[in-house]
């Protein structure tokens, strides 16, 4: 039998994890890696939005990245993205439903919706540098 107790802290820390290595990929080195700054922000202004939103989406999924792998604010970073995530799902709905087609598909970033808000319900799990552990507290199972 499985106990949540052991092995619950230690799948929301691989989920964590997995999360914040995601979006320094697509954020650092997609994004600003190889697009560059410039070139995330023209992309932006030509879908209508302003060009700065490309800045801000980049710099927030490089710190989301760094938060969740540190386990930091787990809980509201993973909320904190949403908007990103839901957008950058109504950006690929008209490209249908496999991300491998032509303009990307939207189940990708839907999933990654769904998986945030896991996350931020999970909280920070195992390995966290989380303010309860800062400060020496030791969190519930359930808050963990």
């Amino acid at each position: 039998m499985i106990d949540p107790k052991t092995t619950t802290p230690y799948a929301t820390f691989l989920l964590r994890v997995s999360l914040g290595l995601l979006f320094l990929a697509h954020g650092g080195l997609l994004k600003l890696g190889t697009f560059g700054l410039s070139g995330v922000m023209g992309f932006f202004g030509s879908l209508g939005y302003p060009p700065i939103f490309g800045a801000i989406v980049a710099f927030a999924e490089v710190g989301a990245g760094i938060a969740l792998i540190t386990g930091v604010g787990v809980r509201i970073v993973s909320l904190l993205t949403l908007p990103i995530m839901i957008g950058a799902t109504m950006q690929h709905l008209p490209a249908g439903w496999l991300f491998s087609g032509q303009g990307g598909g939207w189940e990708f970033p839907a999933f990654w919706t769904v998986l945030m808000v896991v996350q931020a319900g999970l909280g920070a799990g195992a390995w966290a540098l989380d303010a309860n552990r800062l400060l020496g507290r030791q969190p519930s199972v359930a808050n963990a």
